[in-house]
């Protein structure tokens, strides 16, 4: 049984490309267990992560199949906590959705993917970006 990590932000479509990608990955059905994490930057509603709708998508796509999964939330910085989880968790893979950007964009805003790939003592898989 291998353990995968997936950060999942509100996209939608980025979330479920990242639950397809660890769902298609040999023996999956059968021996994979996925814990999926969603870092809150601001929540004064005090929602859980399970109640994100990206969250929700993904965590039914890997149920259907018949994949274990576990959603935790936190705070503060989205890389950070990603790779915190990870290795807590003795994660063997982190997965991570890659958007598009521009190179001012990616100066100003950083990028998390980016982040835990530089930063990870383990594998990351990237999906590829899903907004065109």
């Amino acid at each position: 049984m291998y353990h995968a990590v997936v950060g999942v932000d509100d996209n939608e479509e980025r979330a479920v490309a990242c639950a397809r990608a660890v769902a298609d990955l040999p023996g999956a059905e059968t021996g994979a267990r996925v814990t999926i994490i969603h870092s809150f930057t601001d929540d004064p509603s005090g929602a859980s992560a399970a109640e994100i709708d990206s969250v929700r998508e993904a965590t039914v796509y890997l149920e259907e199949r018949g994949i274990e999964v576990d959603v935790t939330g936190s705070s503060g910085d989205p890389a950070e906590r990603i790779l915190d989880v990870a290795s807590a968790a003795d994660a063997d893979l982190i997965v991570a959705a890659g958007r598009k950007r521009s190179p001012t964009g990616k100066a100003l805003f950083g990028s998390v993917t980016q982040s835990v790939i530089l930063n990870a003592d383990r594998p990351v898989m990237v999906v590829g970006d899903t907004d065109g």
